[in-house]
């Protein structure tokens, strides 16, 4: 027997009466929407405030069953009630109103508490219903901010990394596929057209990222111009390399953003479960690395993972760790390779080679330790190192009667953009040198000239102004235009190694090398054929009106003293 049967049992009369009077009265004015179903959920009572929400008459429910009037899923759990017979049920539903649809889908918490008769079996069900909606959209607000990337509206890092773990605490645990996708060149895409524009651009590889693996929500952004992607699909993973091409050629198209076109390409990293990693830490720094790997080949592709390329890296780390005592400790050094006046045979020029003797290691090629020193920012430093060896070699070399001798450097692009007052330090430098500012020149290559900001054309034409000579190396290789030429102060133009290498033996090449030189005298540059191994591609250059050539067939590189020596020689 209920406790409030008992009392009911117990109490007199006129005390009941009073009791159900003030039952009555909470019914009709309570603030909370109340109603009173037979066992069959058909409607026996409700009061004004469930009238109100539900926007009806307190008249149209009576004699009607709750769930013809409101279909909805919450019919199981009035019928679970309805078996267990036992306490109260509390749960919160979206509900849309049929014949109300401005209203949208809203929330409500409801109390369902059974009352049963003398026998024990239900009699009635009464519950209560509180809107929530305001509370509930709210907490979704919540829940989409911190879940959900603002600009794309794609899964963010932390919903990611959650849905990842889901994936990996299945039991048993199913295969799958991460990919780790960055865009390339995405921040020339920012400093030409803008953020607005770049945004616009993110927006768009997401959705297309999303329509090659079948619906939204595929991709998430993991910050910055990083996405992911798990691949869970059987036939997906079975054809993962298509997929991967796919998304490739899908993000490398054009993008049109507002009247201009801009490129991006994507290099993709993948690391798979369980094989390259049972946890998220070690499937992402996997793909990372993949990815890593995929950009060192060149961008533009898809790289997977594999235990000879986690040596690789490992490897990497190890040698950029050493790179960074390397300065100190003296293992660098700056090699000259002399550089020859086709015409007379005079050496009057050296181009500085940084050359690194690791202790362990022996000799690293700077093809490996140059893309360290930038990525760690070493660059500069070192860089600046160079720039003062060469000066003073320089200044010993004009003492020796070459009072023109010139050396060049070269320079990173990462040097003009991070190292604001390197031009006044390297003037200053050779003032205090007592050296004319053409005696050392800087070369650049072509893929510098790509950066078109206000700051890098300034920074050249101040060191053209104070007679810096300028060099634009491995001309032909990059993506420098002819337009580049005319755009920036540029006094040399060295034609790279792989035209002179076939120029003997291929029209093409020779007709190539001779329409650059020609080009760069009507421009009023001298030209430098680099990599010039033979008397035949020589002459050729020769003949061609080549103002300069530098190659094993003059001289391979050699340090200071060895090249002073070489002009001592050359003058007795």
């Amino acid at each position: 027997m209920m406790e409030s049967e008992a009392w009911a049992q117990r109490a007199p009369e006129d005390e009941v009466l009073k009791q159900l009077r003030l039952a009555d009265t909470y019914f009709r004015h309570s603030v909370a929407s109340l109603v009173i179903l037979d066992r069959d959920f058909n409607f026996v009572r409700v009061n004004q405030t469930y009238a109100d929400a539900c926007r009806r008459d307190i008249n149209d429910f009576v004699g009607h069953n709750h769930f013809d009037l409101f279909p909805s899923d919450a019919r199981l759990i009035f019928e679970e009630v309805l078996r267990s017979k036992q306490g109260y049920v509390t749960f919160t539903r979206p509900f849309e109103f049929a014949d109300q649809p401005e209203r949208g889908v809203t929330y409500w918490d409801w109390t369902l508490v059974p009352v049963l008769d003398l026998a024990g079996e239900v009699e009635y069900l009464v519950f209560s219903l509180v809107e929530v909606t305001a509370r509930k959209r709210a907490e979704q607000l919540i829940w989409h901010q911190a879940n959900i990337d603002g600009l794309t509206g794609a899964p963010n890092r932390y919903l990611f990394k959650e849905r990842l773990q889901q994936r990996l605490d299945l039991v048993p645990p199913a295969p799958f596929a991460l990919l780790l996708l960055d865009l390339d060149h995405f921040k020339e895409v920012n400093d030409t057209l803008g953020h607005d524009k770049g945004d616009e651009l993110l927006i768009e590889a997401v959705r297309r990222i999303d329509a090659c693996l079948g619906g939204p929500g595929q991709a998430a952004r993991l910050g910055g111009d990083e996405f992911a992607v798990t691949v869970t699909d059987r036939e997906q993973l079975a054809t993962l390399d298509n997929l991967a091409g796919r998304l490739v050629a899908s993000v490398a198209a054009p993008y049109h953003l507002g009247g201009e076109r801009a490129f991006v390409s994507a290099s993709i990293g993948i690391a798979h479960y369980p094989t390259d990693g049972a946890t998220i830490a070690d499937l992402l720094r996997h793909a990372d690395q993949a990815m890593y790997a995929a950009k060192s080949a060149g961008r533009n592709r898809y790289t997977r993972f594999s235990h000879a390329l986690q040596d690789a890296m490992q490897q990497r780390i190890s040698l950029s760790n050493d790179l960074r005592d390397a300065l100190g400790l003296g293992q660098l050094e700056v090699h000259y390779q002399p550089i020859v006046e086709l015409a007379t045979g005079r050496v009057c020029k050296a181009e500085a080679l940084l050359r690194w003797h690791h202790p362990r290691r022996g000799a690293v090629s700077p093809a490996h330790f140059v893309p360290l020193a930038e990525a760690s920012g070493l660059i500069v430093d070192i860089g600046d190192w160079v720039f003062r060896r060469a000066a003073e070699q320089v200044r010993r070399v004009m003492a020796l009667d070459c009072p023109e001798f010139q050396i060049g450097v070269n320079v990173s692009p990462l040097q003009f953009r991070n190292d604001a007052g390197m031009r006044k330090r390297w003037l200053a430098h050779l003032a205090a040198l007592g050296l004319p500012t053409r005696s050392v020149g800087i070369e650049i290559t072509e893929g510098l000239l790509l950066d078109v900001s206000a700051e890098l054309t300034e920074t050249l034409r101040r060191f053209s102004a104070a007679g810096i000579q300028i060099s634009l190396d491995d001309f032909g290789t990059g993506y420098a235009s002819l337009a580049y030429l005319t755009r920036f102060d540029l006094d040399v133009l060295k034609i790279d190694r792989t035209f002179v290498h076939r120029m003997d033996s291929h029209a093409s090449d020779l007709a190539l090398c001779e329409a650059i030189v020609a080009m760069a005298h009507k421009l009023g540059m001298t030209v430098v054929a680099e990599g010039v191994e033979t008397r035949r591609q020589r002459d050729l250059l020769e003949a061609a009106g080549c103002d300069y050539g530098q190659g094993y067939l003059f001289a391979r590189p050699m340090a200071g003293p060895a090249l002073e020596a070489s002009l001592r020689g050359a003058r007795h």
